[in-house]
């Protein structure tokens, strides 16, 4: 059975940090690229970044770029998105998504909110 499970997520002051965590199952993880979304109340969902399988390349949302950084250790088939200096702007939640030629996985999210 195919998981994608996100954790990590809370509420969290602004300029605060947190370190979400993506952990996948079910699935030959190593094949797939993988991405973080997010989808704040009333709006549409976006990619906030992404990674190669094999880790080498990356990309960010221009909005974001300079306070994420994504890795993935494929021995834990496992993907990080590290956040640095929130603002409330970023309040959604957080979707782990994989993506191969075929295959598109996704987990249920995890709720991150960024208030004083």
């Amino acid at each position: 059975q195919v998981q994608l499970v996100e954790s990590g997520g809370g509420l969290v002051q602004p300029g605060g940090s947190l370190r979400l965590s993506c952990v996948a199952s079910g699935f030959w993880f190593s094949g797939f690229a993988m991405r973080w979304y997010r989808q704040a109340t009333g709006k549409e969902r976006e990619l906030v970044a992404a990674i190669t399988t094999a880790g080498g390349s990356t990309n960010y949302a221009e909005s974001m770029k300079g306070r994420l950084t994504i890795s993935r250790d494929n021995a834990k088939n496992t993907v990080y998105l590290q956040m640095n200096s929130l603002n409330p702007k970023y309040t959604a939640r957080y979707y782990c998504n994989a993506n191969s030629y075929y295959y598109d996985y996704w987990g249920r999210g995890t709720q991150v909110t960024v208030s004083s």
